[in-house]
């Protein structure tokens, strides 16, 4: 078996396991919502003493809960926790060897194309989320990041996938493995980000009372943490994201003066790596200086996010350009 073939099924292997914890993320959310339910039936005490008295239900402040930093307790729960983290841990160990075997096969850095860019960016975004874990418990991310991951993985094997060969001798340069890496860092920690953003939105809206989320099969919305608490986890990652996004442009600027003599041409690729960085831009600052939070600070997030994928997909694919070679009939740079 070809070292490239054996890279595949590694990929499918790691798309299998990720499957795996995903089922158990969702377990172990469901079990903790239970676990609430159960909490407020103890918390129900008599209100007086005498004939006629009803039970009253406890502050849902005082309700025992498990916040992130708590690893909780409840052999079933932490049975079905314990598999979720164990097959994510797998399941990125089968990532990252596809990964480097990938590398090995094309005798180059393994991002430079859509398919490895995918391959890449996945595995960052899964490195965060496990990081994340090591000193609090972020489990509630868990089935959203690795059913992100997985469709992302499917999606590259089926549709972005491209035969391991060189690249183009204009890319043969130790920018692509600076520039590149950096724009995949910068991707990994904005998934991890746009999920913490859309759990709050929901969470904010069944706190809001919406008629649709106030169903039971929502209740698990209740474990989560706060909409301020996801926000500020948000801001906090895409913060960090900016950073790595702003060298990013700083250093294609430098890898094109060098490959093409030219800093900025304002190149499709190179107008929507720019629109990211403004969109990013202006949710920090909107956020910092102008008191933007909440439901808006959100949908900024989002709509951020939404231009990241953009940029990966359609710029690669509908526009032409000096990185139109990003697409999926050619083996070249598919990064930023």
């Amino acid at each position: 078996m070809q070292i490239a073939e054996l890279s595949v099924l590694l990929v499918w292997g790691a798309a299998t396991a990720l499957t795996i914890a995903l089922v158990a993320f969702a377990i172990d959310l469901g079990r903790r919502t239970e676990e609430r339910a159960d909490a407020r039936a103890e918390a129900r005490t008599p209100a007086a003493v005498g004939a006629g008295s009803r039970p009253t239900l406890a502050p849902a402040s005082t309700l025992p809960a498990t916040p992130p930093g708590d690893t909780g307790h409840g052999p079933a729960r932490r049975r079905a926790a314990g598999i979720a983290m164990s097959t994510t841990w797998l399941g990125t160990a089968l990532l990252l060897v596809a990964i480097v075997l990938r590398g090995i096969a094309a005798g180059r850095t393994p991002w430079a194309n859509m398919y490895e860019f995918t391959l890449v960016g996945s595995f960052m975004a899964l490195a965060v989320f496990l990081g994340m874990n090591v000193r609090k418990d972020f489990k509630f991310l868990g089935a959203f990041v690795t059913g992100l991951s997985v469709l992302f993985l499917v999606l590259g094997l089926n549709v972005f996938y491209v035969a391991a060969m060189g690249v183009q001798p204009a890319l043969q340069n130790y920018w692509l493995v600076i520039h590149v890496g950096v724009a995949i860092s910068a991707t990994g920690i904005f998934t991890v980000a746009f999920v913490a953003s859309v759990l709050q939105l929901f969470r904010d809206s069944r706190d809001s009372g919406s008629p649709y989320l106030q169903r039971p099969g929502f209740r698990w919305l209740d474990r989560v943490p706060t909409p301020t608490s996801l926000e500020a986890l948000s801001f906090r990652l895409n913060a960090v994201g900016f950073v790595l996004w702003t060298f990013t442009i700083i250093g294609g600027a430098i890898w094109a003066e060098h490959a093409w003599g030219r800093y900025w041409g304002w190149d499709p690729k190179e107008v929507w790596s720019f629109v990211i960085w403004v969109v990013y831009a202006a949710y920090l600052h909107a956020r910092t200086t102008r008191g933007w939070d909440g439901r808006r600070a959100a949908w900024f997030v989002i709509v951020g996010y939404l231009c990241v994928l953009f940029n990966f997909t359609g710029v690669n694919l509908i526009f032409n350009g000096k990185h139109s070679y990003s697409g999926l009939n050619t083996d070249t740079t598919g990064g930023a």
